[in-house]
């Protein structure tokens, strides 16, 4: 579904990401772990448009998207749910999710199979029973919400488009264990639905534990790769990003 080839970008003169390869196939759960400043974050900005690289090729299934605008790229079906969460604080839940909406209220992204205010509906009651509590608060202020509320506000909000691959970069950050957990849990039903998922990730054993595949990068190279529970088992690994 996704594929990087040799991708270089920059920031400026400064080479955060350094001639990259990687793919995430169809129906996957694929997690990117590293320290901080290994590039992870700029991969999934360079994928969703925000950065562009100077060098290699991003392709989504089959057409090249990396000299594509971030609205186009949004409109073929990825979403990215951000670092740091970036809701809209003075917006309501129920604004912050139509905002997630809006390339298909505008005509960008095609109409969903009955097409309408329906699937609006349809769309918003499954956000809604992922995240019950989004329902409860539709009317608060995206800036009164705890920080666990307001990742399940992004996710949700990236999930109004409907999209067919979604990034996530660093969903557990600075949240207590118990919603990390939730977090998680939400990750895999998503994927059992059959969304697709690229995971940025500093808590490397709960990355790798949902993860099918996954990558390590280290100062903006892809320096070892495999499956979820290989990488889980690498002796380096664990001394490096688990604590072992």
């Amino acid at each position: 579904m996704l594929k990087l080839e040799n991708v270089h970008t920059f920031y400026g003169r400064i080479e955060a990401i350094k001639g990259i390869t990687l793919e995430v196939k169809k129906g996957e759960i694929v997690c990117l772990i590293g320290s901080n400043g290994a590039g992870k974050s700029t991969t999934l900005m360079t994928i969703s448009g925000i950065l562009r690289p100077k060098e290699g090729r991003v392709s989504f299934e089959g057409e090249e998207i990396h000299a594509l605008p971030p609205h186009r790229i949004v409109s073929m079906g990825i979403s990215q749910v951000p670092e740091g969460r970036r809701i809209f604080p003075k917006l309501t839940v129920m604004e912050n999710l139509e905002m997630g909406e809006y390339l298909r209220g505008k005509g960008e992204i095609p109409p969903l199979s009955k097409g309408g205010r329906g699937d609006f509906e349809n769309q918003l009651e499954h956000v809604f029973n992922l995240f019950p509590v989004l329902k409860e608060r539709r009317k608060q202020l995206g800036g009164t919400l705890s920080g666990g509320e307001q990742q399940m506000l992004a996710i949700g909000r990236a999930l109004m488009s409907k999209p067919k691959l979604l990034l996530l970069d660093e969903p557990s950050l600075g949240l207590a264990p118990i919603i990390v957990s939730k977090i998680f849990k939400t990750i895999r039903e998503l994927n059992a639905e059959g969304l697709t998922i690229l995971l940025v990730e500093q808590n490397a054993k709960a990355a790798l534990k949902s993860a099918h595949r996954g990558y390590v990068m280290e100062s903006g190279k892809v320096t070892k790769e495999g499956k979820g529970g290989e990488l889980l088992d690498d002796p380096d690994i664990k001394k490096a990003y688990l604590g072992e």
